[in-house]
């Protein structure tokens, strides 16, 4: 289970979990989950492109990835956000499934980008996986202060110069980049279950924002782990896993959160 391809697997998948830790707080703090579950197909749709004419899938993913972003910010701003991240996802669907069509790895090419092939991951994938690891980190560290005060309390840093416009089209990009990891690991249609359930079951058991990222970056990894030896040892598809102990994550978070809330409104 450790040995061989299964090293890039274990590999991988951490890189993605320490990614989606912090990305996936941001997106909860910031009620972005919607365009976090839309941005991945726009990966998907760059993918297929990529398997047409013949260059490194993972670039497709990033390229695809980061303009599905920069459309939902741009249109987002003058529109309803819902609709127009709505109209990116479907848009982005179209596109895929014209590529895919054109491509005689059909069913394979399907298969991992909606649903994550981690155990495909070799070893050529590693560094460019690690390297758009680096810079999702590098964003996230830049924009740590101004995204956390204009998720919090929008009105504050507004009157601190956070501009909300900029800072919303660069966490796009930062999320763009992020998916862009995690689709060769859970795909496309299940990347958001990565992203949201460890870091709303973080949210759950801490207030505190940087305790929040260390226990969402710690669920997420135990959340791959335990997805990998699972599907390594029942062959069952690595997606149903992750989405399955996400879910199992934010409920046990749920519950355990459940009985302090009176506490906490009574001290109040």
């Amino acid at each position: 289970m450790f040995s061989g391809f299964m090293a890039n697997a274990w590999l991988a998948a951490s890189v993605v979990a320490v990614i989606a830790g912090p990305v996936g707080f941001f997106v909860v703090l910031r009620g972005s989950a919607f365009p976090a579950h839309a941005i991945p197909n726009g990966a998907f749709a760059g993918a297929a492109l990529a398997s047409v004419v013949g260059f490194n899938s993972l670039l497709g993913l990033g390229l695809f990835a980061v303009a599905a972003a920069l459309a939902i910010g741009a249109l987002g701003r003058r529109g309803r956000h819902d609709v127009v991240t709505a109209l990116a996802l479907v848009t982005m669907l179209a596109l895929g499934a014209v590529f895919l069509s054109r491509t005689n790895e059909y069913e394979a090419q399907l298969y991992s980008l909606l649903f994550g092939e981690v155990l495909g991951v070799s070893s050529n994938e590693l560094l460019p996986v690690v390297g758009l690891a680096a810079a999702s980190a590098a964003a996230v560290a830049l924009l740590y202060r101004p995204l956390l005060l204009s998720s919090v309390v929008p009105e504050v840093g507004e009157a601190r110069g956070v501009r909300a416009y900029r800072l919303e089209m660069a966490f796009l990009v930062v999320l763009g980049l992020a998916t862009a990891l995690t689709v060769p690991v859970v795909g496309a249609l299940l990347i958001f279950s990565l992203m949201i359930g460890p870091p709303a079951a973080a949210r759950s058991l801490t207030s505190r924002p940087a305790t929040a990222i260390v226990l969402s970056i710690g669920l997420a990894l135990l959340t791959v782990w335990s997805a990998i030896a699972c599907s390594y040892l029942s062959n069952w598809p690595i997606g149903f896993f992750v989405g399955t102990i996400s879910a199992i994550c934010y409920g046990a978070g749920r519950l355990w959160a459940a009985p302090r809330r009176p506490r906490r409104a009574a001290a109040r």
